[in-house]
């Protein structure tokens, strides 16, 4: 992988990786009924991932690239499930609330990845870490009081589900370092690909959804592959503090392309969403100020 060493060239780096990550919204609202091929959706992106993951580990590793696959061990296989999850439960949300609920709920991974550390890793948690929790929690029951639409109720809990499972990945990349990080994403998108094909055939219905969505499911696909390739490389340059504020970018983007008229979706976020979102983006800024104090740094390797 590309040593990046210079702050101010990753900065950028992480910035567009976080850009590209916000059109992931925008694609599904351009498919047509997705709610109705959720599997078929799972299928087609897991699939992408995974090959567009190994074709990556394949150009920068060489043939020996397969090793990764035997040092992931029990933390990369539920890392990677637990991404896969969140990766199934992202279409779910998203397909039953609007963007800007599905997109804060995982705004809120930081602190769920926090609690997960506590319990499982015996991390401690700063009393000014449990302050930026408390903010979190009330602007996240703040926008579920607001979630009164059939359905939506639906959504939001698998926006939180979805939330977790991205923290579960973090949180065993925590526990053993030296997971192959990509590989474990990989992995993702293979459980993906495995589980939904066991759906379809249980389901007896076709592995693929029209031409048009089908390109649409490859294409998110490879907008998260993108995005994480560029996540990893400024990643190593950059403090936690300014990663997890950087990273906003995915929120802010996704919630802005499907509100802008240009693009035709006009999703306009309820007023409970937007105060649930501002005491979320306080207690991120909060969190990121503490994160900035400890100097610490995180990457993806």
């Amino acid at each position: 992988m590309i040593e990046l060493k210079n702050e101010k060239i990753a900065v950028p780096i992480v910035l567009f990786a976080g850009l590209i990550w916000s059109f992931g919204p925008l694609v599904v609202r351009y498919m047509d009924d997705p709610n109705l091929v959720p599997w078929q959706y799972i299928f087609g992106r897991g699939l992408t991932i995974f090959i567009l993951l190994n074709l990556y580990l394949y150009f920068e590793e060489g043939l020996n690239f397969y090793k990764n696959y035997k040092k992931v061990g029990k933390s990369g296989i539920i890392g990677g499930c637990g991404l896969g999850v969140a990766m199934i439960s992202f279409i779910y949300s998203i397909t039953n609330t609007s963007a800007a609920i599905t997109l804060l709920c995982l705004a809120a991974m930081p602190f769920f990845t926090a609690l997960l550390a506590f319990l499982f890793l015996k991390e401690k948690i700063s009393l000014n870490v449990w302050i930026s929790i408390f903010i979190a929690t009330i602007g996240i029951i703040i926008m579920a009081i607001g979630n009164n639409e059939k359905n939506s109720i639906v959504g939001f809990i698998f926006g939180i589900t979805s939330s977790i499972g991205f923290s579960i990945f973090s949180v065993t990349l925590r526990w053993r370092k030296e997971t192959p990080k990509f590989t474990t994403v990989a992995i993702a998108g293979l459980f993906c690909f495995v589980l939904a094909a066991s759906v379809i055939l249980l389901k007896n219905q076709p592995f693929f959804s029209t031409s048009y969505n089908s390109s649409l499911f490859s294409l998110h696909g490879t907008l998260v592959c993108m995005g994480m390739i560029l996540y990893a490389i400024g990643s190593k340059a950059i403090p936690a503090a300014e990663l997890t504020l950087l990273s906003l970018t995915e929120v802010i983007g996704g919630i802005f392309w499907v509100w802008l008229p240009l693009f035709g979706i006009n999703e306009v976020p309820n007023t409970n969403t937007i105060v649930g979102g501002f005491f979320l983006f306080i207690s991120l800024f909060y969190y990121s100020l503490i994160m900035r104090w400890n100097k610490r740094h995180i990457a993806l390797n």
